[in-house]
């Protein structure tokens, strides 16, 4: 029998999940949801009580990390709710491209030139301001379930 060879044909990929369950109950303001299939931070979470055999719910309000619309849910407190995956990376600019997209540099040394400009045009114009006045300039990328974003910026000072 240990003679045989067993091969598995898998369709899923390596990556981790994109989301983790938690409770409805347990999800507290400034936490983060999904809604609709969309990743939010919860802005404000009103539970209401139910009657003699009804379950309590929990109607959350969250905004999306990506698009900033607001999107609602109501769930009861004890079934259970995805909450994705949110990373937060700096990485260097190097560069801005005709088309909108920016090269960064990561931590090992790469480029990663898929990333376009922000939406937002506050942080927009401040990293073009500060690129075309050669300063060093480090963004921060927020990624969740397959999405990336630059969310912020950081001067560290003159470009040498």
């Amino acid at each position: 029998m240990s003679d045989e060879e067993h091969h598995f044909e898998s369709k899923a990929d390596a990556g981790a999940s994109k989301t983790y369950p938690q409770q409805a109950g347990t999800i507290r303001k400034n936490g983060y949801i999904v809604i609709k299939n969309r990743p939010c931070k919860v802005v404000e979470v009103p539970t209401s009580k139910t009657g003699k055999h009804g379950h309590a719910k929990c109607h959350f309000v969250g905004i999306d990390i990506f698009n900033a619309k607001k999107l609602e849910d109501i769930v009861p407190s004890s079934h259970n709710c995805d909450v994705p995956h949110v990373n937060r990376t700096d990485y260097q600019l190097i560069d801005i491209s005709e088309d909108g997209f920016v090269s960064l540099l990561t931590e090992n040394g790469n480029t990663k030139d898929d990333l376009r400009l922000p939406t937002d045009e506050n942080l927009l114009s401040q990293i073009k301001d500060g690129f075309a006045e050669g300063k060093d300039l480090v963004v921060t990328v927020m990624s969740a379930m397959g999405e990336e974003q630059i969310c912020a910026l950081k001067d560290i000072g003159p470009k040498n």
